[in-house]
């Protein structure tokens, strides 16, 4: 792979922040627990910068210890996979979190958001279409699954408590926990990365009470009725990974999270903090919603996992469980709301990040209650991760591949030097070979979906095998690096100019 020549390179000792010598910004900018962050994608000054890389381990682990995983665990074995073979595509789906962790060294370096570095990749210009579209895609994903989650589980207890009202309650407790989740978000940065250790810890206990309850009904001599081989499994397989692998290539907001942490701070820590905060949790949690799938029916899961989960406990720690998916939820979408608030303003939208978090808050507790209006949570969770990758799998690509060829080197302020002719406008403020490779590798990935509303031609060529994820990522990066050696080449001057 080429790098970007030295030259079209910020030197190492330009710096990319505030230099040290200029006026202190305004202190409500800093970066507290106790009081709301107004900072949204304005720099970081080096003197503003604190904390270590393994903070971000429990930052990330928070989010990720999720009533989602034990979902998509037990959708491997709706799938038809066996046990072992659900273990295994749970690991592989996990893998990408390497590129999660990959990008967000990248927030250090700049000392600004994600949204704003990507415009590295795209232009001023381009920059906006596709944070607009991914950003919102994600956000709209994730916030409406976890407060669908939230919504069911929470309208099952009220149910149980004698407030049976299957339309009223999901409504009521979605809008209590979102209304919870932008206080999160507007309290910003200072508190996530002082709390979610705390988060982290107590759910990890709650879950695993839950685990405790779910074992003894496992099935461990579990066998599928139909037991798939051939192109039927690839395709189960293959399906089941791209469900698991939406989650890590979804988070291309990784460096928002690392982006006060010090210049100095070691790449290699923040890759690792990421990716195993992430994946622990993840493959722990999954791996015992697969096994808490072959107690019931396909059936019983098919009606709402939230239900057996509630089922397998007793009904006095039925609360517990709720408390600790409501706690989750918030904590997801929580950080969730935060960096979408910071995408808006990246986009160009004229908001300070408090009133755009409650923007995006206002989006999602729309498109939530929506979907409890309309479907069950398994159906949402498996649809809407599938559909999010078509995206996702590119956007992580291309942003992996520019900080590899930049050797992480980013000048904040040109990143913010929006005029004609700056470093960053490129083509007309579109950066062409960012642009080919997100558009080439969408279409790619869409071709090679497979999920019941809709199959690409390739997919069903196959034997409905989903590629979405690796043809998807392989396309765009190679289309990306193409373009860039070629025009390197053409206008024997470095691209990135």
């Amino acid at each position: 792979m080429p790098l970007i020549p030295e030259e079209a390179i910020a030197p190492a000792s330009v710096p990319d922040a505030v230099p040290a010598s200029a006026p202190h910004p305004d202190p409500s900018l800093s970066d507290s627990a106790a009081r709301p962050e107004t900072r949204g994608i304005e720099l970081i000054d080096d003197r503003d910068r604190h904390g270590r890389a393994r903070d971000l381990f429990a930052v990330w682990a928070a989010p990720n210890v999720s009533v989602l995983n034990f979902t998509i665990g037990a959708t491997l074995i709706v799938l038809g996979l066996e046990l072992w073979q659900a273990v295994l595509v749970i690991i592989a789906g996990m893998l990408p979190w390497v590129l999660t962790g990959i990008i967000a060294i990248s927030g250090p370096a700049a000392g600004t958001s994600g949204s704003v570095v990507m415009r590295a990749m795209y232009g001023i210009i381009g920059n906006r279409i596709v944070v607009a579209f991914m950003g919102w895609l994600v956000a709209a994903v994730y916030l409406a699954l976890n407060w669908l989650a939230a919504a069911f589980l929470g309208a099952d207890m009220l149910a149980r408590l004698g407030w049976d009202a299957p339309v009223a309650a999901p409504i009521v407790v979605t809008v209590v926990v979102a209304a919870i989740t932008v206080l999160v978000a507007v309290y910003g940065h200072g508190l996530i990365l002082r709390a979610y250790t705390y988060v982290a810890i107590l759910l990890l206990g709650i879950f695993l009470v839950l685990t405790g309850f779910i074992l003894p009904n496992v099935d461990w001599g579990y066998r599928a009725a139909e037991p798939l081989s051939g192109v039927a499994l690839w395709s189960a397989a293959s399906i089941g990974f791209a469900i698991i692998a939406s989650a890590p290539l979804s988070y291309i907001n990784s460096p928002d999270m690392a982006r006060y942490l010090p210049r100095t701070t070691k790449p290699g820590g923040i890759i690792a903090a990421t990716a195993f905060g992430g994946a622990l949790p993840g493959i722990f949690f999954m791996i015992v919603g697969a096994l808490m799938a072959t107690a019931v029916s396909a059936d019983e899961l098919s009606a709402g996992v939230e239900g057996v989960m509630l089922g397998m406990m007793p009904a006095g720690l039925a609360p517990l469980l709720v408390f600790g998916v409501i706690v989750n939820t918030v904590a997801l979408n929580g950080m969730t709301t935060y960096t979408s608030s910071m995408a808006l303003q990246a986009i160009g939208v004229p908001l300070r990040r408090i009133p755009a978090a409650a923007v995006v808050g206002v989006i999602g507790t729309a498109l939530t209650i929506y979907l409890t209006l309309s479907t069950t949570f398994l159906n949402a969770v498996n649809l809407m991760l599938q559909f999010l990758i078509i995206v996702a799998a590119p956007v992580m690509a291309i942003f992996v591949v520019d900080v590899l060829l930049r050797r992480n080197r980013y000048d904040g302020l040109d990143l913010f030097d929006e005029r004609r002719g700056s470093r960053f406008w490129y083509t007309g403020g579109w950066g062409v070979p960012g642009m080919a490779a997100f558009a080439l590798g969408t279409t790619a990935s869409a071709l090679c979906l497979s999920t019941e509303v809709w199959t690409g031609p390739i997919a069903q060529a196959m034997g409905y095998i989903d590629l979405s994820v690796p043809v998807g990522t392989i396309v765009a990066a190679v289309v990306y690096v193409a373009l860039l050696r070629t025009r390197l080449g053409a206008q024997g001057r470095p691209w990135a100019e």
